[in-house]
């Protein structure tokens, strides 16, 4: 059996392992998280390397996204020089196909989701594919990167004033300590602050992007809303249904109730073309997805 490891500077609690089998082949998936210790995932990803057959660096990424620019975190670039045998991913490769065919899917699908309507991403410059695809729905995008990340109250409405705005900020902001822009370890069960940019939540039709930076600021009702996003378990499936949300949507397949990061099922993509990460193209993606035959995870909780 291959494995398939997302080392996560996460939280442990949300720790997980399944079994499955893929085109004829079985892997063993797994998620460990660190509780936000960077030097412990560090050592642990020196541990597993050249013994599994990729592995996902969960709970950060290595890049953030402006356009065509890219902006490499210090932080994150420290933990992906760890492995030096075993192909290494941040999910970020998934993101900018999965991610963009999510949003077509569901555009075709369900047109009424989008058009006319208002959609928060929280965070666009870890899921620009997303961000790209979104801007074509119909719908009005609160780009939020500045207020999830920053703390800022500068809502974005335009994908183009985002570019700009992250071309003069990004090469700031990748210097900062990763805590400071992203909860890690025990700040992913924090209460949430739901008082801040409450009005935001409550204008979105649509509340999209990664889980824990939407928990950051979730007030009590969603009702009638519809969150895409994924790194869902089941506990927070509960806590969603809690709040009245109406409908949840996962990016990545739902496996025994919980929908893995986009790392660790770029990792098994990886695993499977078996070939150079470094030669690995978007179409092989795109190739390997249509093979597998992803849908997004949808399910009615209230």
């Amino acid at each position: 059996m291959r494995r398939v490891v997302s080392v996560s500077i996460g939280s442990s609690l949300r720790d997980s392992q399944e079994t499955l089998e893929v085109m004829g082949e079985k892997f063993s998936i797994e998620r460990i998280g660190t509780d936000g210790d960077i030097p412990k995932a560090i050592e642990l990803i020196k541990e597993l390397d050249g013994k599994v057959a990729a592995l996902g660096m969960g709970g950060i990424d290595l890049y953030l996204r402006g356009g065509e620019r890219r902006y490499i975190l210090r932080e994150a670039k420290k933990i992906a020089r760890a492995a030096v045998q075993t192909p290494i991913v941040d999910g970020s490769g998934l993101k900018n196909t999965l991610e963009r065919r999510t949003i077509d899917y569901l555009a075709r699908e369900s047109p009424d989701l989008f058009s006319n309507k208002h959609v928060l991403l929280t965070c666009a410059v870890d899921r620009f594919g997303m961000a790209e695809s979104l801007e074509k729905t119909g719908s009005e995008v609160l780009y939020g990167d500045f207020m999830f990340i920053l703390g800022l109250p500068l809502p974005i409405y335009r994908l183009s004033s985002l570019k700009r705005a992250v071309a003069v900020a990004a090469p700031l902001v990748v210097q900062l300590p990763f805590k400071l822009l992203y909860p890690i370890g025990e700040k992913q069960h924090e209460s949430p602050k739901k008082k801040k940019f409450a009005k935001f939540y409550e204008w979105a039709h649509v509340i999209a992007g990664d889980y824990h930076l939407i928990r950051k600021y979730i007030p009590d009702d969603l009702s009638g809303k519809t969150i895409i996003t994924n790194t869902v378990t089941p506990r927070d499936v509960e806590f969603l249904a809690r709040r009245n949300l109406r409908e949840l949507i996962t990016t990545t397949p739902n496996i025994n109730g919980r929908s893995f990061g986009t790392n660790v099922m770029e990792g098994l993509l990886v695993a499977l073309l078996d070939k150079p990460l470094a030669s690995i193209t978007a179409e092989d993606y795109h190739h390997m997805l249509d093979k597998l035959s992803f849908a997004p995870r949808r399910e009615i909780l209230n």
